[in-house]
């Protein structure tokens, strides 16, 4: 990605240093590994790439990419679309592959659901993870994501739980990570924005009525208040203060957000 201007290499710069912050608190990448990113086309999972490529510019840690994009044929991208995307992935040298699939499984019966295509998406990765010897597949979920998360299954599922920086599946043969867990959307936004990144718009029709949508305006209102409401909650799971739970529950976090 040449041509950038000094501020642009200063701003890229940065951002990946804080990208690594997270990197590196929880281990997510070892050397040798082999990574592949989620794409969802919209700016998260595009930054997020950005940063793991210019990473590797600095790190002594050797890793490889591969990324991977879920297009539901119900919400196609469009023709330019797939091709600022090709074009963008092509530039960063990652090997990038798009599969078209239906949003839910032919045997789906139930009631469709935000959970069903995130896990239906999930089973699409795991399987390209499968199929390229992946053991790491990095999704673009920022701190704002996690702290919604964390709001959305204690107000509507009533229970204390968050969505993991580095999250274990099938006996930890492989793991889903998330990179830019100590980023705030705000910077993800800029860093889109003045890098002129070729995000999709997100084509969900349930993405101005969901849960997600609710919770991002409750943390807004927060923040006006106490502007570090969102690292607050995002931190909280790992400040456990036991004195002021059942008897059970008592048993102390694991290390994490300072």
């Amino acid at each position: 990605m040449s041509g950038r201007t000094p501020a642009e290499r200063r701003l890229l710069e940065r951002f990946s240093r804080h990208v690594g912050r997270g990197i590196n608190r929880f281990d997510m990448i070892a050397p040798g590994d082999k990574v592949l990113i989620g794409v969802s086309g919209g700016k998260d999972s595009l930054a997020m790439s950005l940063a793991l490529v210019e990473r590797r510019k600095w790190v002594s840690v050797e890793y490889e990419l591969h990324a991977v994009q879920v297009e539901w044929r119900e919400y196609p991208l469009s023709d330019e679309e797939k091709t600022a995307i090709d074009d963008f992935y092509g530039a960063l040298e990652v090997p990038f592959r798009r599969i078209q699939a239906g949003i839910a499984p032919v045997s789906f019966k139930r009631k469709f659901s935000c959970y069903t295509c995130s896990r239906n998406r999930k089973r699409i990765l795991f399987d390209e993870a499968a199929r390229i010897g992946a053991r790491k597949i990095a999704l673009g979920h920022h701190m704002d994501d996690i702290a919604r998360t964390t709001m959305m299954n204690l107000l509507f599922h009533g229970e204390v739980a968050t969505m993991m920086p580095v999250q274990r599946f099938f006996g930890g043969q492989v793991s889903i990570i998330r990179p830019l867990c100590e980023v705030r959307e705000s910077e993800v936004s800029r860093v889109a924005s003045r890098l002129h990144l070729p995000a999709a718009p997100n084509r969900c029709p349930n993405s101005d009525t969901n849960q997600r949508r609710l919770m991002k305006e409750i943390l807004r209102m927060a923040s006006h208040v106490n502007r570090h409401a969102v690292s607050n909650v995002y931190g909280a799971p790992w400040r456990i203060n036991a004195d002021y739970l059942p008897a059970s529950a008592r048993e102390g976090p694991a290390e994490g957000p300072a």
